[in-house]
């Protein structure tokens, strides 16, 4: 079956994630230190109460990635002693200088001509469990369309994503592949809802799970190629 649809993961599939978020938590860190100093040296311990807290009486939280760290903002600024409108404020200030510097990303290198090269030949999407916005990226001109699980309510490994991009592009599971680096999250949940899968493995470590993916790639640029060998 010719491939017609091509979805992408995007954090460590289009650019390595940890660094940055590592940069966007000290950088977040930083600016409450400056705007919210009754904080002081909030315990991470805590915060990692709070957030299993929320997530216990709010399960569907775990998808929203964005308002469950508003939320976690929020409760540490109210024990910390701020009111609710000065914690709405100061949690809505912090939470966008985080996001800013979550899309303070590196692509790597091979990214642009990939997209570029594929765009001209399929339908590309993106279906993530971050927070990451393409449109932030200047990656959106690429893509016919991007979901991501805060906004439907439920995300990877759940074959929903898969399905809702397959409606999207209007094709049939047969007809799209989904490329990612996790093996349950993309490779798994991809397979389950029907479609090829191909594991974005740059560290070329074994594979060490149930099932096959449909495909290995260790670099972005290998991908036209091998879809040309599909067809």
């Amino acid at each position: 079956m010719s491939i017609r649809l091509i979805t992408f993961d995007l954090d460590d599939t289009l650019w390595d994630v940890g660094p940055v978020i590592q940069s966007a938590e000290m950088r977040l860190r930083d600016w409450l230190g400056q705007h919210a100093p009754r904080l002081g040296a909030f315990p991470v311990e805590s915060l990692a109460a709070i957030r299993a807290k929320l997530v216990e009486a709010e399960p569907e939280l775990k998808h929203r990635i964005s308002e469950l760290r508003r939320q976690i903002l929020l409760h540490a600024l109210h024990d910390a002693g701020y009111s609710d409108a000065e914690a709405r404020e100061i949690a809505a200030q912090a939470f966008d200088v985080f996001l800013e510097a979550r899309h303070a990303i590196e692509l790597f290198p091979d990214v642009h001509p990939t997209l570029e090269r594929l765009a001209n030949e399929y339908m590309l999407g993106v279906l993530t469990n971050g927070n990451a916005d393409v449109s932030r990226l200047g990656l959106a001109d690429y893509f016919r369309f991007s979901l991501c699980a805060e906004e439907l309510g439920v995300g990877k490994p759940d074959p929903h994503p898969f399905r809702e991009a397959l409606k999207r592009g209007g094709v049939e599971a047969a007809h799209a592949v989904h490329i990612g680096d996790h093996p349950s999250d993309d490779v798994g949940g991809a397979q389950r809802a029907g479609m090829r899968a191909i594991w974005f493995n740059p560290g070329g470590i074994a594979w060490q799970h149930d099932g096959r993916p449909d495909a290995e790639i260790g670099s972005l640029a290998e991908l036209p190629a091998l879809l040309k060998r599909w067809r």
